[in-house]
């Protein structure tokens, strides 16, 4: 099923439509693209999150002085039921994890032939470490020459206008770059080589809401004061209607610095993770499944 537009209640919609249609429906998986946290060091552009759990973090309270999130002790986490909690637990065992890099792998490659023989505008190719930049958590993305843009001279306004343009037309300076593995060193290199390969994979706890998180700043509050691993649109909506998995591709790392470059790779490394998963999973004879694919994932895949 592909969801009609971004947001939990688009999401909450389809899945309420999808239960009438499907009554004994048991278990979903949500399925595309997110930003990253830095928080998880080791996690990079293309890298896959599963979910553990789900927050809500735009649901709270807007008082005179600002917004405050609802707490987690107010339900604010949605946790998986016991058949996910058994699901992930294996994923989260050394035997389980290395199964699931080693079934996406196999996945991704296989997707990627078939973009190639179908002739496919998109081949799904890992785009590369050296454009794989994240940049510190306060370094806004903006015009650098402030004379030619109000808003970017104010720095509390976002311009949509520079959104559109990517880091290097902008002139975003490198040397605010996170250091991190270096492409030139045996470890970047042996980094690049396995991200080719396929994606790493990890689980945690997910923060969904209707806006895209753009900044740095506020994703790291969020994620330190949550544990969260990543951002997404839609897994709230969805499991507030259907047990669900989310497994989103990490294509930017929810801040300003956003570009559709790694979006088809991300997509894609998504749902090779979740056709592994899907394997994995065991179904008895009288429950039925749904696998929900978002962003660019490839027909052939479902």
């Amino acid at each position: 099923m592909l969801l009609p537009a971004m947001g939990t209640a688009a999401v909450a919609g389809s899945a309420a439509s999808l239960r009438t249609s499907y009554p004994a429906l048991q278990i979903a998986f949500l399925v595309g693209i997110c930003g990253g946290s830095p928080s998880i060091q080791t996690a990079f552009l293309g890298d896959v999150v599963i979910s553990d759990g789900v927050l809500q973090y735009r649901l709270g309270r807007q008082y005179p002085g600002g917004f405050v999130m609802k707490g987690m002790s107010e339900g604010n986490v949605h946790a998986p039921n016991k058949e996910i909690r058994g699901l992930i637990a294996y994923f989260k065992t050394e035997a389980g994890i290395r199964e699931l890099e080693d079934g996406s792998a196999h996945h991704l490659k296989v997707l990627q032939d078939e973009s190639v023989r179908r002739n496919y505008k998109t081949s799904y190719q890992y785009p590369g470490f050296v454009e794989d930049k994240l940049f510190e958590s306060a370094y806004s993305h903006k015009h650098r020459d402030l004379s030619l843009c109000k808003l970017c001279f104010r720095d509390a306004d976002l311009c949509d206008v520079a959104t559109q343009h990517p880091c290097s037309e902008l002139g975003c300076d490198e040397s605010k770059l996170v250091p991190r593995a270096q492409l030139g060193s045996v470890e970047g290199q042996r980094l690049a080589q396995a991200k080719a390969r396929g994606p790493a994979i990890f689980i945690g706890r997910v923060a969904s809401g209707d806006t895209v998180m753009k900044s740095g700043e506020h994703r790291d509050k969020i994620a330190k004061e949550h544990s969260i691993v990543a951002f997404e649109m839609e897994g709230a909506g969805l499991w507030d209607e259907i047990p669900t998995v989310v497994i989103k591709g990490i294509c930017d790392y929810s801040d300003s610095h956003k570009n559709k470059l790694w979006q088809p790779y991300a997509a894609a490394t998504a749902a090779s993770v979740t056709k592994a998963v899907i394997q994995r999973y065991s179904l008895n004879d009288d429950i039925e499944t749904a696998l929900i694919p978002l962003g660019k994932c490839p027909d052939f895949m479902s």
